[in-house]
């Protein structure tokens, strides 16, 4: 059975403490309109304000460095000062994005309950994007559409406005990169199925990230979606003592409006990524033709149909095996090989039927792989964690090398984890992984590859984690489903001898048998009386 709710707040991971409150007053403001709509009224908000709040704290800073007679860079004449402190190189040096006066967000708020207020904000995007070229094209600039009600407009401004709060402390804390994060997940709840095009499920990306632990190198997601992938992955890295940029981030993302999330998303959180100049498919314009990555994390549409797969039967990226025209998960499996360096490793999402759908090729694609010596590790995973799908999904992780010296030479051995008892219901319909489940499932496989800086030893533990060689995998004809492995769990002993369990089982049963035989005669009796025999 899985656990139900406790005290434990996991739910879209942003833990504030006021963001559930700050999105009840958003929502409410957002009246009739279309969620997916409002998705980029609210977010475009944010965006502006977090960009404001950053040039804030470094003209704060450079201001304080000018006026005082003590520092180098003291200039005693006012107006000289106010010249220095709109010298747009001052920011950049401290990469903090230039903010052009009619963007600040003090005169959009003074001007939140005018009906130009729409116009306003969009020449606040186009001022910045202007002045920013890494922003080009990414903001909305759609404010003054007459169907945005300019009241509720003005309210939505009064409320990001109380976001951040502008101190040091608060910004240290990253909060309105949180909030902008929790929102996402909101939206994607409210969009539904459609919601999941653009957002990973957090618990699901904490444990991706948490097993493949992307210390240094190229990361790389080609349907990278929001940048979920990415924000998470600096964010274990700055967790475990290294800092921003140890990584290089490769990503591709085919919806333009999802593009333009992503590329809003790590503006916030200073993350320098690549993801194209603009957005494409990643199987018919791959913009990252060359690359070799160390990582790649990835949650790929599920069972996706239509994804053009007849117009590339002959490319190279199908060492396995050509993908059928109406599924692309092995498709991706195959893009993801790839892409993949020497030593590289991948951990992603797919649905559970590609651990063992022998159709259109699929088996016979999977086996090559699974000969090849590339899969390190496979997890079931609960139902309900995604907004876009109720199915229960699995996470594969390929690895090029098993003996490339970081870990244990694990040579034709294959690790599975059923984690499909574990998470939480955090409403009625999804479910989340603690942090618990996550690090036990994240130590699991770091004990069983031999991580240096874990001591702990493996052992199969029965109902819930099984190492297999690749005879093994052989003899279950290369379906990778964990169940089939770890077996079941032990079941603890009531003390009741098994004859004695047996007498006391068959009794009852006795007695069921009769009560329905009876009830049936009731049944039949009562039909009859209404003239209708059986």
């Amino acid at each position: 059975m899985a656990k139900t709710k406790g005290k434990q707040n996991n739910n879209q991971g942003a833990n504030l403490g006021f963001e559930e409150k700050l999105w009840d007053s958003a929502n409410k403001l957002r009246g009739n309109m279309d969620a997916a709509e409002y998705k980029h009224v609210v977010l475009g908000l944010i965006f502006l304000k977090y960009i404001n709040d950053a040039f804030e704290a470094q003209r704060h800073k450079l201001e304080k460095e000018l006026s005082d007679p003590e520092s180098e860079w003291y200039i005693e004449d006012i107006e000289e000062r106010g010249y220095a402190l709109e010298d747009r190189d001052e920011y950049a040096a401290a990469n903090v994005f230039w903010v052009p006066r009619k963007a600040r967000w003090n005169g959009l708020q003074a001007n939140a309950k005018q009906p130009t207020i729409g116009k306003l904000i969009d020449d606040a995007m186009m001022a910045i994007e202007k002045d920013n070229p890494v922003l080009k094209g990414v903001l909305p600039k759609d404010y003054a559409r007459p169907t945005l009600d300019k009241q509720r407009l003005g309210g939505l401004i009064d409320l990001v406005g109380t976001i951040g709060l502008g101190d040091d402390e608060n910004r240290s804390k990253d909060i309105l990169g949180r909030v902008y994060e929790y929102f996402l997940g909101k939206f994607a709840s409210a969009e539904g199925k459609k919601g999941g095009e653009f957002y990973t499920a957090r618990c699901v990306v904490r444990l991706l990230v948490e097993m493949l632990a992307p210390y240094k190198g190229r990361v790389y997601d080609p349907c990278c979606g929001s940048g979920g992938m990415f924000v998470q992955s600096e964010r274990f890295i700055e967790e475990h003592g290294g800092k921003l940029g140890d990584i290089s981030i490769y990503g591709q993302e085919s919806n333009p409006t999802t593009w333009r999330l992503a590329k809003m998303n790590l503006a916030i959180r200073g993350i320098e990524a690549n993801l194209g100049p603009e957005p494409a498919d990643s199987f018919h314009r791959d913009l990252h033709p060359d690359l070799k990555a160390d990582y790649i994390l990835a949650n790929p549409p599920f069972n996706m149909k239509d994804w053009g797969g007849e117009r590339l039967r002959d490319d190279k990226r199908w060492k396995f095996g050509v993908p059928p025209t109406g599924n692309a998960n092995f498709a991706w499996v195959q893009h993801f090989i790839h892409h993949l360096a020497p030593n590289g490793m991948a951990g992603f999402v797919l649905a559970n039927g590609s651990m063992s759908s022998n159709q259109s090729g699929e088996g016979d694609i999977r086996k090559n792989i699974i000969e090849a010596d590339m899969v390190d590790c496979m997890v079931a995973l609960p139902g309900q964690l995604f907004y876009s799908t109720q199915i229960p999904v699995c996470l594969w992780f390929l690895t090029r090398n098993k003996k490339n010296g970081r870990f244990r030479d694990r040579s034709g051995e294959t690790l599975f984890i059923d984690a499909r008892k574990m998470g939480v219901m955090v409403d009625r319909t999804h479910r989340e992984l603690t942090d618990e489940d996550i690090r036990k499932i994240a130590d699991t496989y770091h004990s069983w590859r031999g991580d240096k800086d874990y001591k702990k030893s493996y052992e199969d533990v029965p109902g819930f984690c099984k190492s297999a060689n690749l005879e093994e995998i052989r003899e279950h004809n290369y379906i990778l489903t964990p169940g089939r492995y770890v077996g079941a769990e032990p079941v603890e002993d009531d003390g009741e001898p098994f004859e004695e369990k047996m007498r006391r089982l068959t009794s009852v049963l006795r007695e069921q048998l009769k009560e329905g035989k009876e009830l049936e005669e009731a049944i039949k009796k009562n039909l009859g009386m209404l003239g209708y025999e059986i």
